[in-house]
Parts: C-alpha cells; sequence; structure tokens
C-alpha cells in the first residue's frame, strides 16, 4: 500500500495498493470518535473523484482506533446556533453530496465498521454498496436524544432495512449490536473481531478482481433500476446486459473461461 497525499489530511489517512485497484480511507479523528466534519467528508469526496479519474475498482472507508463513526460534529453544529436557515443548510449538506456520491462513483465501496457507527456515521456507512461489520460493531441513530432526527441518515439506512425495525432505529434512537444489525437488513456480513482484517481483505480482492466494465455497469444499472416497475426494470436490465456483453472484458472473461485461465482485464 502507498499513500495518497492529495486527498489526505490531518483527519483523513488515504493509501491505494500498489496496482492502484483499491483505495482505503481511515477517518483518523480519535478524540472525537471520528465524528465527521468538513475536512473528513471533503477528503472523501476527494477520494470518490480520484477513484473515477483513475483505474480504482474498490473505495473502502473505515476508521482508526476500533470505532468506525459517531456521527456528525456537533461542536460544529454549534457554530450554527443563531446563523439562520442558510447555515444550517449549508452545514448539513456536505453528509448529503457524500451520500450521493457513494452511490454514484464508479467504484464499489465498502464501508469496514468496527466499534460505534452512530447517526451520519450510520448512514455513510449504509450508503456504502458493501457493509463488513464486527460482532462488536455497535449500530444507532441516537440524534433524537438530543431532539434532532436522522432525516439524512435515513435515506440509506430505510433503503436497506426492513421498514419497522427501522422506524422503531429512527425513533427510538437505541444502539443495536451487529447481529441485530443484519438480522435487520444492514450489513453484508458480520464476522469475529479477530477475524475481521481477514476476512476484510478476502472481500475486496474478491471485488477487486473482477471486471472494471462489469462494476462499473452493474453498480449503476441496480441503482437505476432499483425504483423502477418489475416490467420496467426488466427492460431495462435486458439493455444493460446486451451492451455488457459486448464489451471486451465480457469476451476475455469468456475465452478465459474456456481455456482455464485468468482473465487479463482491458476496462473495456
Amino acid at each position: 500500500m502507498t499513500d495518497r497525499t492529495a486527498e489526505s489530511n490531518a483527519d483523513l489517512n488515504v493509501r491505494e495498493s500498489d496496482d492502484g485497484l483499491v483505495i482505503r480511507a481511515t477517518i483518523d479523528r480519535h478524540d472525537e470518535r471520528n465524528a465527521l466534519n468538513e475536512s473528513v467528508i471533503e477528503g472523501l469526496l476527494d477520494v470518490l473523484a480520484a477513484a473515477d479519474e483513475g483505474p480504482a475498482r474498490v473505495v473502502v472507508i473505515r476508521g482508526v482506533g476500533g470505532t468506525f463513526c459517531s456521527g456528525g460534529d456537533l461542536k460544529s453544529m454549534a457554530a450554527n446556533f443563531g446563523e439562520g436557515p442558510q447555515a444550517y443548510r449549508e452545514g448539513f449538506s456536505g453528509l448529503s453530496t457524500l451520500m450521493e456520491r457513494l452511490v454514484a462513483t464508479r467504484a464499489l465501496t465498502v464501508a469496514a465498521v468496527e466499534g460505534y457507527c452512530l447517526a451520519g456515521g450510520m448512514g455513510l456507512a449504509a450508503a456504502c454498496d458493501m457493509l463488513l461489520a464486527s460482532e462488536e460493531a455497535t449500530f444507532g441513530t441516537p440524534e433524537v436524544d438530543i431532539g434532532l432526527f436522522p432525516a439524512q441518515a435515513l435515506v440509506p439506512i430505510m433503503r436497506t432495512v426492513t421498514e419497522k425495525r427501522g422506524l422503531k432505529l429512527l425513533f427510538t434512537g437505541e444502539h443495536i449490536d451487529a447481529t441485530s444489525a443484519h438480522e435487520m437488513g444492514l450489513t453484508t456480513d458480520v464476522v469475529p473481531e479477530g477475524e475481521f482484517e481477514t476476512e476484510l481483505d478476502s472481500l475486496v480482492a474478491d471485488l477487486a478482481s473482477s471486471s472494471p466494465v462489469m462494476i462499473e455497469m452493474g453498480k449503476r444499472a441496480y441503482y437505476t433500476q432499483r425504483d423502477m416497475g418489475f416490467g420496467e426494470a426488466l427492460s431495462y436490465m435486458r439493455e444493460i446486459i446486451a451492451l455488457i456483453a459486448m464489451s471486451e472484458d465480457t469476451e476475455e472473461g469468456i475465452n478465459a473461461f474456456l481455456m482455464d485461465e485468468e482473465p487479463d482485464w482491458s476496462g473495456r
């Protein structure tokens, strides 16, 4: 792994694999339980932009010190007291933009969740394409305890979990363990703490080995069809599979399979 100084800052450490296929971004605000501030959000947006401009197929987001993210930085929020509605809109817009970009970026995004994953941090994790959680992870939206509704975080959360359990989570602010989060559909996998690094590396390696054409077009197609009616989605996906099948990567993949070889993806 090599450092990417262009996207790193005082609150975010960014590294990439030697082949450039994997970018790992680590929130580094241990004393603030990795709360989201402007520099973290801007750094993550820079990471996603770099992934779209380069060969990256996977972006991994995690936090230092065994904590994923405790949510938004309340100290920054308090600075908006008395400043009027526009200050609040601008203050909250960063997370909204970030979650939107996580879906739009052509790379697959993986949230590597250990420890606390709360409030906006839970929204950040839910907005990623996959969420690998340690058995020791804790999830929740405790904004309600300070009189704030998790309005932005609920958008990716409620597109992931079952409705009734999700609503209870949003309105009570309860903390749930990783097993409960998995049962309600939030996580991709839950693994023992001692196996977390191995399982994360295995998942990332599997994802990064896939055709970049398939990753980009498949991800875009999934999120596009999600809000379509059944028949409309089938019609749309028929066109998508035809386009992917005409790619050089699919031809390479079929030939490699028939020859019992590993495919050499061209990205075309």
